[in-house]
């Protein structure tokens, strides 16, 4: 167990043991929605911790998904709140904010969530050049003359294989490598890295890819929602398709009405709670290095980006964690 694992292990045992700091007060009982994935259950761990050490809640984690979320917040007004709801995959979430019975309360992820055309940072240092498409059309021996794409199925893959023949990628030099699966596209990027080796491609953020492996995005046109939205249509007609950038994903902490009224103070740690993609993507790294928990990815966020987490919370709050970290 390294130096980080042994105090995110301190912290559970003092959060688990002692009493929740300065009682209930008007906090009372809280359910918060868990995302069946990394990020979403370090997430609903740090609120756990917060909410019940900084604010006296009685906090209750629930495992779920984004649309079994919404649509339990829809039926049943619960959880009280959910981390990282990926609006776009969440039709119903926007009528649920326009009737007033949910508040977005913030931007989890501050960037929203990344998709693009990506080098990794050290061919971008050694030849600036290819930060943009024109630039990597141009001198395509630099990136290895491929394009590292999603595999079938992926929503992005529909998108790659029209923007391939908008820019013309295999007119200009550019071979187009569809990839079988994330796990190959993913070991495609640490392979590269690994030898300093070009390499171009997709991939989306944040991730703990992105977090072991720095990666510049590449400008590849102005961003244009309409137009991307057409270029998303498998088999989209040719002369429909056209140049536009990835625009990005709402990523959004949800809460109640209900919660945001009963319990004004931790609302409000929840609206200011919202964090740089890059911090998210060193984490989510750090956690799939050391094989760590999603409650030892909490402590290793609260522990290793202090500041940015105490300056969410009020002056009560902050006492009462600062004391435990």
């Amino acid at each position: 167990m390294n130096f980080k694992k042994i105090i995110a292990s301190s912290i559970l045992v003092a959060a688990s043991t002692g009493a929740h700091a300065g009682g209930h007060g008007n906090c009372g009982e809280v359910s918060v929605g868990a995302m069946g994935w990394a990020s979403g259950e370090t997430f609903a761990a740090i609120m756990e911790f917060v909410l019940e050490q900084g604010y006296g809640c009685d906090v209750k984690v629930v495992p779920t998904d984004t649309v079994p979320a919404v649509t339990s917040l829809a039926e049943n007004g619960q959880p009280d709140i959910v981390p990282e709801v990926w609006v776009n995959s969440a039709p119903a979430y926007p009528g649920l904010v326009d009737k007033g019975a949910v508040i977005t309360a913030s931007d989890i992820f501050a960037d929203g969530g990344e998709e693009g055309w990506w080098i990794p940072n050290y061919l971008a240092e050694k030849h600036p050049e290819l930060k943009t498409l024109d630039g990597i059309l141009a001198n395509p021996e630099l990136v290895g003359g491929r394009f590292h794409n999603c595999p079938v199925g992926w929503g992005c893959r529909n998108v790659n294989d029209n923007l391939k023949v908008v820019h013309g990628l295999e007119a200009k030099g550019i071979e187009v490598f569809d990839h079988g699966s994330g796990a190959n596209l993913a070991a495609s990027i640490a392979s590269a890295y690994e030898d300093k080796a070009p390499w171009f491609g997709y991939y989306w953020g944040p991730t703990a890819v992105l977090g072991n492996y720095p990666m510049t995005k590449v400008n590849i046109g102005d961003i244009d929602p309409a137009q991307h939205a057409i270029n998303q249509v498998e088999g989209q007609d040719p002369s429909k398709i056209g140049v536009s950038g990835f625009p990005a994903a709402p990523v959004v902490n949800a809460m109640t009405a209900e919660f945001a009224e009963r319990a004004p103070d931790a609302a409000e740690f929840v609206k200011n709670f919202s964090i740089p993609n890059d911090v998210i993507s060193s984490f989510l790294a750090w956690k799939e290095s050391n094989n760590a928990s999603a409650d030892e990815a909490a402590a290793y966020v609260l522990t290793t980006y202090t500041d940015l987490m105490m300056g969410m919370v009020n002056d009560e709050a902050r006492a009462k964690l600062k004391a435990l970290l």
